[in-house]
């Protein structure tokens, strides 16, 4: 691998981030627009704060600059924007499902919920 980094921490790097993956997951079934990737945030969250826009528009664009999501702008009054998952991103989805199945496992659901509710 002369000449490139550790792929773990580009990974890292690439994911980082309190709801990126949570987009990703969200965005498998289709695309989605800015309101409902954010309702798709809050469910299932009870006693997280609500996400600021400005936080998830910084991760929207960060998935779109890293090649996992699109953005699709259809240049109309009121703006209408969706995003939905690249090629790049689809191969990405067995991935985090296996993250799911490992935290099912081995974490508890005080666990699970505690930590999503702490990040």
């Amino acid at each position: 691998m002369a000449g490139r980094g550790c792929p773990v921490a580009a990974f890292q790097k690439m994911i980082s981030g309190k709801y990126k993956l949570r987009i990703i997951w969200d965005l498998q079934h289709g695309p989605r627009r800015y309101g409902e990737i954010r309702s798709g945030l809050l469910r299932g969250a009870a006693g997280s704060p609500e996400i600021a826009p400005r936080v998830l528009s910084r991760e929207l664009k960060a998935l779109t600059e890293s090649g996992l999501i699109q953005r699709r702008d259809f240049g109309v009054v009121p703006p209408k924007v969706e995003y939905r998952l690249t090629a790049k991103g689809r191969s990405f989805v067995p991935v985090i499902a296996a993250i799911r199945n490992w935290g099912a496992r081995h974490l508890g659901p005080a666990e699970t919920i505690s930590s999503v509710a702490a990040e």
